[in-house]
């Protein structure tokens, strides 16, 4: 009996015995295993086991457009730091810019403006020139976040804009009295943190804030939860009290605080979720954190150390084994495997640690091809 008179059934049981590179040598045998076996539903158990796939630990599949195997590929020069990189834009300033891909648009924020460009899947390269752009600020813009509909963007001079996506229309709301470090918006809410000690809540259908709450310190990060019915913010560790703390969203009361063990100064710069009961830290005491929110009390249950000791400014995860973080020694982002204590790769980002120093210098905004087949949600830096 040849292998494919067997039944479909039998033939995945067989391949579900096989590692990735078992069965990208049983594909070249010949034409009809070369097909079946690059079926999605081969690869689906290796991808969700590997950083980076897109196939979190709940089963969803964030690039469901995207073969399987070719993310596995992705995956593996992930963890080999093979790539090749390419100059997608450049402009000269001297702050850092926020960046956040939206399918195919890439939004950017440059100086006082935030640009959306173009991103073409299949060369990964932008428009020249922005398709479109949302300006209002006086001064640099510190944060933005996109929704379907709108970008609600916070800058220096206090303010919070929210553009409406398709028709250019923006409202301008009466913000803080100093400059907006932090903002997040989910489902009609925004909460906003600043200089001025103070985070606020507000809903896109009016521009004055629903609640104030006095913070006692400089609010650095915020992030609302999934479940919209609480937010955690983070702040600079230089009053008595433990940086991170959950609200309410609406009592606005506060919940509990994760940690004790903050030293002074141990500021949180980025929260992100990664399920309503999970939550990853990072700030200026160099660690990552992951939170589980399941727990009472509710505690850190693991942590990662950012090996040159620098400050880490933003972080992001694929919902499933890969943590990135962003750090100010000479703009090294590196990639993480939350089963392990040391981090994959690291790589630079051109000549952004001219940033430090806050000396005018060109910046490049470059995109990393790890694969034949580009995915750009995956490379930007």
């Amino acid at each position: 009996m040849f292998l494919f008179q067997l039944p479909e059934v039998v033939l995945y049981h067989i391949m579900s015995y096989l590692e990735y590179k078992s069965l990208s040598r049983l594909s070249q045998v010949c034409k009809t295993i070369y097909h079946f076996a690059n079926r999605d539903a081969v690869w689906r158990k290796i991808a969700k086991e590997l950083i980076n796939t897109g196939i979190t630990r709940q089963g969803a599949d964030v690039y469901p457009h995207i073969p399987l195997k070719d993310r596995v590929k992705v995956s593996q020069n992930w963890c080999h730091g093979i790539c090749r990189k390419e100059v997608m834009l450049k402009w000269r300033i001297n702050l850092l810019p926020w960046i956040q891909l939206d399918g195919d648009v890439l939004y950017l924020s440059q100086a006082a403006d935030i640009g959306a460009y173009h991103l073409r899947p299949d060369t990964g390269k932008l428009q020249r020139s922005p398709m479109a752009l949302f300006s209002g600020h006086l001064e640099d813009v510190c944060r933005f976040a996109v929704t379907d509909t709108h970008l609600v963007s916070g800058g220096s001079d206090g303010k919070i804009l929210v553009h409406h996506r398709r028709n250019g229309f923006s409202m301008e709301y009466s913000g803080h009295n100093q400059e907006v470090n932090c903002l997040d918006c989910r489902g009609g809410l925004i909460v906003s943190g600043s200089r001025d000690r103070t985070a606020r809540i507000w809903t896109l259908s009016s521009n004055c804030p629903r609640d104030t709450i006095p913070m006692n310190d400089r609010v650095w990060s915020v992030a609302i939860s999934p479940t919209q019915s609480s937010f955690v913010t983070g702040t600079a560790c230089c009053a008595n009290f433990s940086p991170l703390r959950i609200w309410d969203v609406e009592r606005c009361e506060l919940l509990c605080c994760l940690g004790s063990e903050f030293r002074r100064g141990a500021g949180v710069l980025d929260i992100v979720y990664e399920s309503p009961v999970q939550l990853l830290t990072c700030g200026y005491d160099t660690y990552i954190r992951s939170w589980d929110l399941r727990l009472s009390p509710r505690k850190c249950v693991m942590e990662w150390e950012e090996p040159h000791d620098s400050a880490l400014y933003c972080i992001q995860t694929d919902g499933n084994h890969m943590i990135a973080s962003g750090s100010s020694y000479y703009g090294v982002i590196r990639t993480w495997d939350k089963r392990q204590t040391r981090c994959l790769e690291n790589c630079q980002r051109g000549r952004c640690c001219n940033l430090l120093q806050r000396q005018p210098a060109e910046f490049c905004l470059t995109i990393q091809d790890l694969s034949p087949r580009t995915m750009p949600q995956d490379y930007l830096t």
